[in-house]
Order: structure tokens, then sequence, then C-alpha cells
């Protein structure tokens, strides 16, 4: 990690029941001490000390402006004092946590976010109804609608749909949010540095419906937003039946594969970059990257918690907040 901001990136830890807060104090430990400037962790300080010692780390915690990581202390009450504990008062601890993140970056204060994994079962317990990360920020930033990019070496996943049954995934994926996903898809891969994005779009059914003999969808549905996109200067094509698409993106014949639903790009993704594949959030007027996995109860607190997938993270953050000053500038 070279690129240095000038506003720090907040890290919320998630969960304080999960890996979260290990991965993210691990990831910091691997830094030079002198890149700690650039971030600022959004969470409770006693948590992250607990996981200081399960890590076998000693670094210094410190509130914003002094010399250490700093911490943006975020008190919630009735928290458990130990990991790997399912609880409401923890997704509200979560929750509260990424609400001050989004508060710090919309105000400026912040570069960007990223962000360690939350229990959907714990928010939703304690009474914020969202799907994850996703749905949260495209509310707490009066989004009507956010995107799911997954970004890896090679290859880039976006998806049309994320945290939703599979029926109402075929029923959401209609020619305007095809259409939207490509664009949004398309200007994202062009402000990380790619002038010309070539984006293929995969398909719902089988062999994509085999001319309608598996199903219709594909023809309907999809292939309209293609050419629309296209006559729009979009360099996309398809859609291509998935059984091949992600191969073939995976060896350098597509910059960019739009999903259809969940599995569908989550699979290919994490099989190929399951330690270093990045969440990012499209379509927010802040940046937001993640980690790609869970909040690993079973291991949280051990200390055996990878932290290489925080480090991806970390870098994607950087690049994106260096993008976003370099446009503003302009």
């Amino acid at each position: 990690m070279t690129t240095s901001t000038s506003r720090p990136i907040v890290i919320t830890m998630g969960d304080p029941s999960g890996v979260g807060p290990e991965v993210t104090v691990k990831a910091l430990a691997a830094l030079d001490a002198a890149e700690w400037q650039d971030f600022a962790v959004v969470g409770d300080a006693a948590v992250l000390g607990r996981a200081l010692a399960a890590s076998g780390l000693d670094l210094p915690l410190v509130a914003p402006g002094g010399e250490g990581i700093a911490v943006i202390d975020v008190p919630v009450e009735g928290l458990p004092d130990r990991f790997g504990v399912l609880s409401p008062r923890c997704g509200e601890a979560a929750y509260q946590y990424i609400r001050t993140a989004v508060d710090w970056a919309t105000t400026g204060r912040a570069a960007g976010i990223v962000t360690a994994p939350i229990n959907k079962k714990a928010l939703n317990s304690a009474g914020h109804h969202y799907d994850g990360h996703t749905g949260l920020l495209a509310h707490l930033t009066g989004q009507k609608a956010s995107w799911m990019l997954l970004a890896s070496e090679r290859l880039n996943v976006i998806h049309v749909s994320t945290h939703v049954s599979l029926r109402t995934a075929i029923d959401r994926a209609k020619p305007e949010r095809v259409l939207e996903t490509i664009r949004i898809g398309h200007r994202h891969l062009q402000r990380m540095g790619i002038a010309a994005p070539r984006i293929a779009v995969a398909g719902i059914n089988p062999h994509c419906g085999e001319n309608g003999l598996f199903g219709t969808e594909d023809d309907e549905f999809l292939a309209p937003a293609v050419a629309a996109a296209r006559a729009e200067g979009v360099d996309v094509v398809g859609p291509i039946s998935a059984d091949t698409v992600f191969h073939r993106a995976f060896n350098g014949a597509f910059d960019l594969v739009v999903a259809q639903y969940h599995d569908q790009g989550h699979i290919p993704i994490k099989l190929v970059a399951f330690d270093t594949a990045v969440n990012v959030s499209l379509g927010l007027p802040i940046d937001r990257s993640s980690v790609d996995h869970g909040t690993a109860f079973d291991i949280a607190g051990t200390g055996r918690a990878n932290h290489i997938n925080m480090l991806s993270a970390l870098s994607y953050a950087r690049s994106l907040a260096a993008s976003r000053e370099e446009t503003t500038a302009v």
C-alpha cells in the first residue's frame, strides 16, 4: 500500500463478537506505522483491545489525532464480554458503527469506508431490518438502490441482485435494472483506469434458454438491456451462458461480468479469489469496500482469523480515495 489520502479512511470493526475486530487489528499491524494515519477504526476500544490480546499484538489505540491507531469510540451498552456470541446488542453496535462511518464520509471527514463483517441475524434482531451492508448503506445515504461488485485481480463481477431469493432475483432481472447495472459497472471500471471496459452479461437459464427451450427470460429481458447499452457506446456482449462466461473472463476475455443473482457471481469469485476478493458498493455518494467473508463466530477470539482479505479491502479503498481526489481536482 503506497497511495496516501488527505483524509482518513474509516474502518468499521463489524460485529463485536465476530472476527472483524481481529482482522482489523491484524491488517493494521501488517502496515508500516506511518500508514496508520491513513485510517481510523470505528468501534469499541475495549473490544479492539481484546482482539489485540487474542492476536498476540500490542499496538497503541489512540483518539483521532494521536500517535497510533486512531479509534473513533462508539460505546454501546450490553455488549458480551467474549467473542462468538450472537447478540442483538452486537447487531445494534454494528449498526451504530456503520451509521457513524457514513456520517464521517458524507460530511467530508473521511475519504471512504471499509467494513468488517456484520451478522445479518444480529442486525435484524436489533430492529434494523436490512439485507446487509449494501441495503443499509443505500438507506443511510438516501439512495433507492445500490450495487455489489466483487473485485479481484483476474475476475470482477457486478450483481443485478444479491440478498433475495432465487425466485425474486429472476423477477428483478428486468431490462431497466440490467441496463443500469451495466452502466454502473462500466463507469466504475473507467474510474479505476480502464478506458474501455469489456463487459459480459451472464445468462439466467441454462445455455441462455436455448432459443426458448429452457426459458425465455434471456431473450426477453437481458438481450434488450445489452442492445441498449451497446447503443450508448458500451463494449458489452451477452447474454452468455453462465457455465462459460466466468471462465472466459478469468482468462482475460472480459474485464467485468454482470451476474444475475447472488450465487451466480459469488461462487466463481470465491473459487478463484477466496482470500483476496473485495466487496465494493457502487451507486452510492460515498466509497465503500469490504472484506468478502462473514463473522465466523466459530473462530472469533481464537487468534486464527486470516486478515489477508482485510488488507485487500484497505488497498482497494485507498485506490478509490485516490481516484475520487483526482476527479475532484480536475
